[in-house]
């Protein structure tokens, strides 16, 4: 008996050897996925799962199997949200696995699931920030529960190590209208630690877009605009030429 379970799972990952193997032909690929989803174990569905994670040479290829992958999972309901749930937790990219998250899960589940990932990503140095990356982009699209809910996990990623992830929580804030974190903007742009001119440029342009007003805060941005060619404050706004 211990022989046969042992033997299952051999045969369980050749199948998904198979399923991710970028040279195979998209027939013997797509056969092996197939047989995941009949399979339907937790196992199987995590070796679904990792299929979003492999580029073949072939882009048609993949523009067929991914999106075949992400319908299957939403299609499984909960097992394949369980199963996008544990992949998530080491897949170098999130970009696809949230997309099944965002149709499969309904309510507040959404938000609990993003938050199990942000968890993981806490802003500070990472050697790849396309988790992140991935995140913020997403948070910048979700529209569902209001401004709130997404504006609140963006914010403390304009302090985080990588500026790329800084640009794009400026970024995220912005698709919601500013409506939520113009203080954390204007405080990201003037503390002393920030020396990327690339992402004050980016913030003030954002600010001046949007037409923030700056009340209290106007001789303190004033200073940093003033080391930026083209940006200036004019009656209490930011001003980009």
């Amino acid at each position: 008996m211990v022989f046969g379970l042992f033997s299952k799972e051999k045969s369980l990952d050749r199948t998904i050897e198979k399923a991710i193997n970028k040279f195979a032909q998209h027939l013997d690929r797509f056969d092996a996925l197939n047989k995941l989803a009949t399979d339907g174990s937790p196992a199987a569905l995590v070796g679904l799962c990792k299929r979003l994670g492999v580029t073949t040479h072939m882009t048609a290829d993949d523009e067929i199997e991914k999106p075949w992958v992400i319908d299957t999972l939403v299609e499984k309901g909960e097992p394949g949200l369980d199963a996008i749930r544990t992949y998530m937790k080491t897949s170098l990219g999130l970009s696809l696995p949230l997309r099944v998250v965002q149709r499969a899960a309904t309510g507040p589940r959404v938000m609990e699931i993003i938050d199990e990932v942000l968890a993981s990503e806490k802003p500070g140095y990472t050697r790849d920030p396309q988790r992140r990356l991935d995140l913020l982009g997403w948070l910048a699209e979700w529209k569902a529960d209001g401004a709130t809910a997404a504006c609140q996990r963006v914010v403390p990623y304009l302090r985080d190590f990588d500026e790329n992830v800084r640009v794009a929580a400026a970024d995220a804030l912005a698709e919601h209208g500013l409506a939520l974190g113009q203080a954390q903007l204007i405080d990201a742009l003037v503390r002393p630690e920030e020396e990327s001119m690339r992402f004050k440029r980016r913030v003030c342009g954002l600010l001046a877009e949007h037409k923030v007003a700056l009340a209290e805060r106007a001789d303190e941005v004033a200073k940093v605009a003033g080391t930026i060619s083209g940006v200036t404050v004019q009656a209490g706004v930011l001003v980009v030429a």
